[in-house]
């Protein structure tokens, strides 16, 4: 890849912004220089169709009430207009500052028999549009934070990969519904991104937790657009890195596409599944006692996998690790006191 072994010239963080706060400060407790709050605008949630990223659960799709989200996205890009410059919108002469308002507001129309058909759409039951009610009006704890009109923009709330080298997107303090939305959408712009540009520089995309996101049962607009990045990515340029505790939860055509696996120490069960075919017999032993840092790498290059061991972080990682009365370094990159920058002793055992 032709990296050089010194820091990223260039980061982007971006943290949600702290609940109930007028300014969007990021919700952060440590680092607070250089971090960017992220939120979507209402303007925006209309007009780019963002609406099926709020209903992002894997059994949603199977619901027939998805008709209804689909035509209340239509509605929403039609009918709402710019109100102001903070991102608002105006709806059939009703102003929608927050996300409360856009979820008042379509909850009406959905259910009001004078606008029912041209909103939820024709041959629409009273049940099923109760449905779409009743998750619609859950979504608003998880999302009120970062679908807004009421504070002034910002050029920089906006995720994208484009003007950093690495971007990070902290999920850590929002809600399980709001991490899908956010993973759904920013996913998707960047994807649409990259096929406007054409191949050219590789978009290396790393998820934590692969399974919440593209579980192997049930469908959503998330997991369709990860099997989409699993099949036709790398013809873009887009590289998909996916992390998770258990493969075997995770979509089978998005296993079957890895190129490369990295195993490390596995549950007895879990490594008997089908997933874990390509590591022979002895291997799958080996990686049930394998201790922190010993993993099996299999990869195109080479017809069985290898037994590598991965190095601790040369740097703090946690503030815990930060030490300022730690000695100087020696000339052989070792601190004085044999641990590693990080604190961490010098791993001498053997990693099985």
């Amino acid at each position: 890849m032709n990296l050089t072994a010194t820091p990223f010239a260039s980061v982007g963080f971006f943290a949600p912004p702290v609940a109930a706060s007028n300014n969007a400060r990021p919700n952060v407790a440590g680092r607070t220089d250089g971090v960017n709050a992220f939120w979507w605008t209402i303007r925006e949630f209309c007009a780019e169709q963002l609406l099926p990223y709020v209903f992002a659960d894997t059994e949603d799709e199977r619901s027939q009430y998805t008709l209804v989200v689909h035509q209340v996205t239509s509605r929403l890009r039609q009918d709402a207009t710019p109100a102001g410059s903070d991102g608002a919108v105006v709806i059939d002469g009703q102003q929608c500052r927050t996300y409360t308002d856009l979820v008042e507001l379509i909850c009406d129309r959905v259910t009001d028999q004078a606008t029912a058909t041209l909103w939820a759409g024709p041959a629409i039951g009273a049940g099923t549009a109760n449905a779409f009610v009743r998750r619609l009006r859950s979504s608003q704890r998880a999302l009120s934070e970062i679908i807004r009109g009421d504070i002034p923009d910002r050029p920089g709330r906006r995720i994208s990969t484009e003007d950093q080298q690495v971007t990070l997107v902290d999920l850590h303090h929002l809600m399980e519904r709001a991490q899908r939305f956010v993973t759904g959408v920013v996913l998707r712009a960047e994807m649409e991104r990259k096929e406007a540009a054409g191949p050219g520089s590789l978009l290396f995309t790393m998820l934590d937790e692969l399974n919440k996101y593209a579980p192997r049962e049930g469908e959503s607009p998330i997991k369709a657009l990860l099997l989409d990045i699993a099949e036709r990515g790398r013809s873009l340029g887009i590289i998909l890195i996916g992390a998770q505790q258990t493969a075997s939860e995770v979509e089978r055509r998005i296993i079957s596409n890895s190129a490369i696996k990295v195993v490390g120490r596995l549950d007895a069960a879990e490594a008997s599944r089908s997933e874990y075919g390509f590591l022979p017999a002895g291997q799958r032993m080996r990686a049930t006692i394998a201790k922190p840092g010993a993993m099996f790498v299999n990869q195109p290059a080479i017809p069985v996998p290898l037994a590598v061991e991965f190095p601790f972080p040369a740097w703090a990682t946690r503030q815990s690790e930060v030490d300022d009365a730690r000695p100087p370094s020696s000339t052989d990159g070792e601190s004085q006191d044999g641990t590693f920058p990080a604190g961490v002793p010098l791993p001498d055992d053997a990693p099985f």
